[in-house]
């Protein structure tokens, strides 16, 4: 009896030469409303962070980006720990202090050089780019979880990186979600920083 996985990897349709599955347009499906939920900063993003994840974990094992894929297990965790952690009216957004700010991108970098290599005996399709946006995306996450609205920030660049990525393993409707994301990665910046200053003009 086929799993639900294999049922969900059949094709849907194919557009301009490329087979996009039902498990493929689901994962876009609830990564953009969880997105679009997250730039509101409603507690309820956070299940479609996780479902999304789950199905774009079994999707980047395909791919073999590996890095992409065990994120996924990060956003998973990161969901259950925001869906806790946010009060139910939701995400009050708050700021870095400035050397905080230099810690994350030192360490992004620092942890990008120590696991390319790793990647690359391991025989994963893409090495430097997963792992600096797998760090990107975790600690973008992190600050997300935490309320920051530097998050955003990161998000901006982070998904910038992977329609390059995605567009190089020539995976275009993935490619163009993550262009998407670029965009609403600006708009939930824009928000989140607004209701930011609106809070530090109220005290």
């Amino acid at each position: 009896m086929p799993s639900i996985f294999n049922v969900l990897s059949d094709v849907m349709v194919t557009i301009w030469g490329y087979e996009l599955s039902y498990l493929e347009f689901v994962a876009v499906l609830a990564s953009f409303i969880g997105v679009a939920l997250g730039i509101t900063g409603k507690r309820i993003t956070w299940p479609w962070w996780a479902i999304s994840s789950v199905l774009y974990g079994v999707l980047f094992m395909q791919w073999e980006l590996y890095a992409s894929a065990a994120l996924q297990i990060v956003f998973i965790i990161a969901a259950v720990v925001g869906w806790f952690g946010w009060e139910p009216t939701g995400a009050k957004p708050g700021a870095l202090k400035n050397i905080h700010r230099a810690y994350v991108v030192i360490a992004i970098i620092l942890a990008t050089l120590a696991l390319a290599p790793l990647l690359k005996s391991w025989g994963a399709a893409s090495t430097y780019a997963d792992a600096i946006l797998f760090f990107g995306s975790l600690t973008a996450q992190i600050l997300m979880v935490y309320e920051k609205y530097e998050n955003w920030v990161l998000w901006l660049v982070v998904d910038a990186g992977y329609v390059a990525l995605y567009a190089s393993q020539d995976l275009p409707f993935t490619s163009v979600l993550y262009i998407t994301f670029t965009i609403l990665a600006a708009m939930g910046w824009s928000k989140w920083y607004g209701a930011h200053r609106s809070a530090i003009r109220s005290l």
